[in-house]
Parts: C-alpha cells; structure tokens; sequence
C-alpha cells in the first residue's frame, strides 16, 4: 500500500494521478477526505482509497498509515513544517513503513540562506537516520506557481521581483508527480537524492518576455531590492510575513547560485519535461 500524505496539494495530487496511470493503487489522506474524492477524476479516484488525516493529530496519522508499506511525504511550507514531517517520519516508521519518498527543496543544507530548505534539510537527516529507505526528491519553482500572478499581468502588465538578470529552474508538478510515482514503483530508483527541474531556466525579463509573445502585449518585469520585494508581497498580495520571506530568499539564492536544468525527469521517465512555453500557454486564459 502506497500511502500519499499531502494528497490536496499540488505535488500529491499530481503524484496521485500519475500513479492512477500506471495502474497503481494508492491511499490519499487528508482533512477531508469527501472534498478530495470529488476532485479526482474518474479513473484515479477507482484506485484511490481517501482516508481522513491531520499532520496535527497523531492518532489519525497511526491509524491512516496502517498497513501502508510506502510513504510520499509532501506537507505545504509553513512554520510548523517541520515539527508535522518529523511526526509524519517517527509515526511511518513504527508503522513499518519501508521506503519514504520526501518531497524537498533545492539547496537543502545547513547553513541553507533559505530558511525553509533548512528546515527540509533537518527532516532529510532524521528520515535517513531511521534506517528506512529514504527518496528525496528537490523540484525547483513549480510552474504552476506562476498562475499567481496572473492577477497581477491581467490588470497591469506587470511581473515584480529581486532576481534582476539571474534564472530560475521551473519545473511542472505533473513532472514531479511522474517521477513520484516511478520511484514508488520501480525498486532500482528507490534511495537517491534527485534534483528536479524543467529543460530551460529563465530570467524573469525572459519570463515577461515570452509572456508578451504568447499575450501579443507588452509584459513588463519591474525589478525591486529585497525589501522592497518583501513589503511588496505582503501589502499587495497579501503574504503572511513568513511567506513573504521565503519568497524573497529563493529569490536572491538563484542571483549568488546559478541555476542550471537537470536531467534527471528525462533520466527517470525516458521523455523530456514539459516546457514552460506549453504550460503557460495551457494556461493563457488567466493572463488575459
């Protein structure tokens, strides 16, 4: 039994279906399981048992986790990630949970400028020191992240942030979800540590730039200092303080590190990663 912890969230329920399409059943947990049901579609809702779990709530994760053989762990970045995975990591374990697939983050290190891939990175040296087989999975920048700003490009033309000329690795959560799965059901791919990224990095004036290719307007990124980004965030869009940190952090690692694509969606699923180019035109409705 592979058991989806985080399955509401983007990376879970991509994991989800990928699974579906490989014909593999899977356990879906969440707060509320009736909701998460009705938003699968058809044929991986047929091979998805929902059951109810809160990472607060330790007796509902025991319960949800038994007989569960495999664990994908993805919780949503928040000041108690950490505290949750831990529990998440100790409760899989005595359950007898034998591999643990852990969505991470790039740059999980130490001394990490970003707060949240230190977290990750403390979660990863717990997990590896359980003895279970551990998979760590680091995606770069979701592409489906960028849908908000969409608001913002709709109304005004206009992509803010503190990169300057520097690229960002982005990656398709269907992407990620395809390698999930993979690495939950091929046994060879199981125990790496696998970076994840699209075919191409952009700079966010790349970014704006193919953006107005695909409107047929003028797009315009607005280049600001970190803390002009930072209050940014959280008066116009509305980010807790926290949030609105992180943002700012990956975004001035990508200017001191370089971010350069990875092959490793193409190594593990034979076939290249979906193209920015396509998402955002998948999408283009919501930037109009």
């Amino acid at each position: 039994m592979i058991v989806i912890m985080g399955a509401g969230g983007a990376t879970g329920g991509a994991t989800l279906r990928s699974l579906a399409a490989l014909g593999a059943p899977a356990r879906a947990l969440s707060r509320d399981p009736t909701r998460l049901a009705a938003s699968l579609d058809d044929r991986t809702l047929a091979l998805t048992e929902t059951a109810f779990a809160d990472a607060a709530d330790p007796a509902s994760l025991r319960a949800a986790l038994k007989g569960a053989s495999q664990l994908f762990l993805a919780m949503a970045n928040g000041p108690r990630q950490v505290e949750y995975e831990l529990r998440a990591v100790d409760l899989a374990v005595a359950s007898g949970v034998e591999h643990i697939v852990k969505i991470s983050a790039p740059a999980a290190e130490p001394l990490s400028p970003v707060a949240v891939s230190r977290g990750h990175h403390r979660v990863e040296e717990h997990l590896r020191a359980t003895g279970v087989t551990a998979t760590v999975l680091r995606p770069y920048a979701f592409m489906q992240k960028l849908l908000l700003l969409a608001p913002g490009i709709a109304a005004a033309g206009v992509v803010h942030g503190a990169m300057g000329q520097a690229r960002c690795n982005y990656v398709d959560v269907r992407d990620i979800g395809d390698v999930a799965a993979d690495v939950l059901t091929r046994p060879e791919l199981t125990g790496g540590t696998y970076p994840l990224t699209g075919g191409r990095a952009y700079s966010h004036p790349e970014l704006t730039g193919l953006l107005g290719e695909l409107l047929g307007r003028p797009v315009h990124y607005v280049d600001l200092s970190p803390d002009e980004l930072h209050a940014h965030l959280m008066t116009r869009a509305g980010m807790p303080d926290w949030l609105a940190t992180h943002v700012v952090e990956i975004q001035r690692l990508a200017v001191v590190r370089r971010e350069v694509p990875d092959d490793t969606v193409t190594r593990l699923t034979g076939r290249v990663p979906r193209t920015l180019a396509a998402f955002l035109d998948e999408h283009l409705h919501l930037f109009r």
